[in-house]
C-alpha cells in the first residue's frame, strides 16, 4: 500500500477525534490556566526557570511552574519531565522518566547538565528569562496535515508503510505530543545501526488514552497509553519508548 494511502487514513481519523479533541481541548487549557494561577513557589534545589547554557554551548529551557520541572534543549521538539532525588552533600539529581541524570544542583546553586557529549556533566549558567513550555493547541487543519507528515516520514525511514492509530478525547494537545514523541523515537531507531533490527517488526503504531502511561510492543503494533490527568508527565519520553521496543 503506498503512503499516500497511509495520509488519507491519518485523516480520516483526524476528522473522526476532532470534534472531541476541540472540547476537550478547551477543558484542557482551563486547567493549566488554574494550576497556572496558583502561586507555585520555588521548591527546594530547583532552579529558577528560564534559558540556561552550559559551557560546551548546549542551550536549554527549565519550567518549574507547574507540579514537575519541565526540561527541553533548544531546536529540539521533546520535553522531558524531571523528578527529583537525593544525591550526596545535599545535592539534588533531576532525570527524565526513563532514570537518565539531567541535571545535578547543588545546595550552593550550582547546575551541572548531563548529555552523551558530557557524560560527566557541563557547568551551565541562567542567560535569562524563557516562555513556559506549554502544549499550544493544533486545531483540525493542523492535526490532519502533522498526522500525514509524521506518518510520512516514518513510512520513509524503513521503507514500508506504518499505520498510524490515534484515538482519544481528553486533550488533543498531549495526544499531538505524543505523536511527535513517539514518532521521533522510531525514526532516530530506524537510523540507528544498534536499534534498527529492534523495529524490524513494526507494522503499526497505536496511541490511546488511559488511567496510566504505558509502552508496549508487541505483535508489531507499538502502543502508548497516555494519561491526560498527569499533562506532560502522562506521555513515556522518546528515551523510555527505545528502551521498551529495544527489551523485546
Amino acid at each position: 500500500m503506498p503512503v499516500a494511502h497511509m495520509a488519507a487514513f491519518a485523516m480520516l481519523m483526524a476528522i473522526t477525534l476532532a470534534p472531541d479533541f476541540a472540547v476537550a481541548q478547551v477543558r484542557s487549557n482551563a486547567q493549566a490556566e488554574q494550576r497556572r494561577a496558583i502561586a507555585v513557589p520555588t521548591r527546594r534545589g530547583l532552579p529558577p526557570s528560564g534559558r540556561y547554557v552550559s559551557d560546551g554551548g548546549e542551550a536549554f529551557i527549565l519550567d518549574g511552574t507547574g507540579l514537575l520541572p519541565l526540561f527541553r534543549f533548544e531546536r529540539r521538539p521533546e520535553t522531558w519531565v524531571l523528578r527529583a532525588t537525593p544525591a550526596p552533600r545535599g545535592d539534588i539529581i533531576y532525570r527524565n522518566d526513563a532514570g537518565s541524570q539531567i541535571l545535578r544542583v547543588t545546595p550552593a546553586g550550582g547546575i551541572t547538565l548531563y548529555t552523551t557529549a558530557a557524560p560527566n556533566g557541563a557547568p551551565v549558567s541562567r542567560t535569562g528569562p524563557a516562555a513556559a513550555l506549554t502544549l499550544p493547541p493544533l486545531g483540525p487543519i493542523r492535526l490532519f496535515t502533522l498526522m500525514n507528515q509524521r506518518g510520512s516520514l516514518v513510512s520513509q525511514a524503513l521503507g514500508r508503510l506504518v499505520v498510524i492509530n490515534l484515538s482519544g478525547e481528553r486533550s488533543e494537545a498531549l495526544m499531538v505530543d505524543t505523536l511527535i514523541v513517539s514518532t521521533e523515537a522510531v525514526i532516530r531507531m530506524a537510523r540507528s545501526p544498534t536499534f534498527r533490527a529492534s523495529i524490524a517488526t513494526l507494522r503499526s503504531i497505536t496511541l490511546v488514552e488511559g488511567d496510566r502511561s504505558t509502552v508496549s510492543f508487541l505483535r508489531g503494533d507499538l502502543r502508548i497509553v497516555v494519561d491526560p490527568d498527569e499533562g506532560q508527565a502522562g506521555r513515556p519520553s522518546s528515551a523510555r519508548i527505545i528502551r521498551a521496543v529495544a527489551g523485546n
